[in-house]
């Protein structure tokens, strides 16, 4: 009898490790991501081309610059040369700099440095951080620690410093990152942008009570928490094991899982309104994006139990490749640029948002770290 319940307990584990081993097909993964990146770099051949929709912006703004974070996750696992030299040549015509100058305090701005620094990384030269490091030493020596009212700032801004502090070897940058962080998560707003109750986060503080969505619930926008579980696990990746304040770090990314997990569709997909299925209940791919990268993450650094998040994750990534992907690389149930689940809507299969890069690039961020878990 004994012989019997290990024969069956040996079978079950090897068809777990099975399961999990097998839940990703990594040459589909890389495909998908190269269909989807080859349709941008096709339709805008030229880096420096101003981007026209309401008004007409420059290419380094922050969407822009989302989009290059995920080529530059795209070229870490797959390192073809026309990833980098699309980048190189978005970087060198903007001469490494920023919008609003390196006197900028507004991290959609500076969020272009992110690339700069993978950049810089691959091959240092030290023109490539001269902007950068004049405008983060500017944010570093003056007082201020509110400049990220809005959470999608925590997103653009945070993984600079975290950046700016391994290249220098200087834990000033971590201290500053994490005390504007605190100050988002903690003073912005009545008290603070983070819900620890519900384990998410108000956009800002236009948001937070007495504000209320149509069902009476709190309004918690899917992109913009999808901004900080993707910025906490970018900032993750790359500060040191024993860098001060990690620790915080980890249990709010672990406290923002949580708190997704329960409230993922049946389709796979998250709400933009996730505690309002009836405020635009329409499935949206940028926020689903951001949660998949960052519980990838959590799954991948062990921070996350597989066991627990996998099939999440899994169902999602499904979701996104299946229903938001397009034969020809165009991602559908793409919310436009906004701060609340109005914004952009309604949502298709093809409408075209009115701006396509910071949805590729939260794309390519979520299927470069899925394509990591084993």
């Amino acid at each position: 009898m004994k012989k019997i319940v290990l024969f069956f307990a040996l079978c079950f584990s090897s068809i777990s490790s099975i399961t999990a081993q097998e839940a990703f097909d990594k040459k589909l993964i890389l495909k998908q991501m190269m269909l989807a990146n080859d349709y941008f770099m096709q339709k805008w051949p030229d880096v420096g081309k101003t981007i026209v929709t309401n008004k007409e912006r420059p290419s380094h703004i922050w969407t822009r610059g989302v989009y290059y974070e995920g080529l530059m996750a795209l070229h870490e696992i797959f390192p073809k040369e026309t990833y980098y030299d699309y980048a190189y040549s978005w970087a060198e015509f903007h001469k490494w700099g920023f919008n609003g100058g390196n006197t900028t305090r507004n991290a959609d701005n500076y969020c272009a440095a992110q690339t700069y620094i993978d950049l810089y990384n691959l091959e240092p030269d030290s023109k490539k951080l001269k902007n950068t490091r004049a405008n983060i030493n500017m944010l570093l020596n003056t007082a201020q620690l509110d400049d990220w009212s809005w959470i999608d700032a925590i997103q653009m801004g945070m993984p600079v410093f975290a950046k700016m502090g391994v290249i220098e070897k200087d834990d000033r940058y971590f201290e500053k990152m994490y005390q504007m962080y605190m100050y988002s998560r903690n003073k912005h707003g009545d008290h603070g942008l983070f819900n620890p109750k519900d384990g998410l986060w108000w956009r800002d503080a236009d948001f937070d009570p007495p504000y209320k969505e149509p069902n009476g619930q709190d309004c918690y926008w899917s992109r913009g928490n999808g901004w900080v579980i993707a910025a906490l696990a970018k900032v993750l990746t790359i500060i040191p094991k024993n860098a001060p304040h990690r620790e915080q770090y980890v249990n709010d990314l672990k406290a923002m899982a949580a708190a997704l997990k329960p409230i993922q569709r049946a389709d796979g997909f998250w709400n933009v309104s996730l505690h309002d299925p009836t405020n635009f209940g329409e499935k949206e791919t940028s926020g689903t994006a951001l949660f998949i990268y960052g519980m990838a993450y959590g799954v991948n650094s062990g921070i996350l139990k597989k066991e627990t998040y996998l099939p999440v994750i899994q169902k999602a990534w499904n979701a996104v490749t299946k229903e938001s992907l397009h034969d020809n690389g165009f991602l559908g149930y793409l919310q436009s640029t906004g701060k609340e689940p109005k914004d952009g809507q309604p949502l298709s299969y093809d409408k075209i948002p009115d701006f396509e890069d910071y949805g590729l690039g939260c794309f390519l961020l979520a299927g470069s770290e899925v394509y990591k878990i084993k």
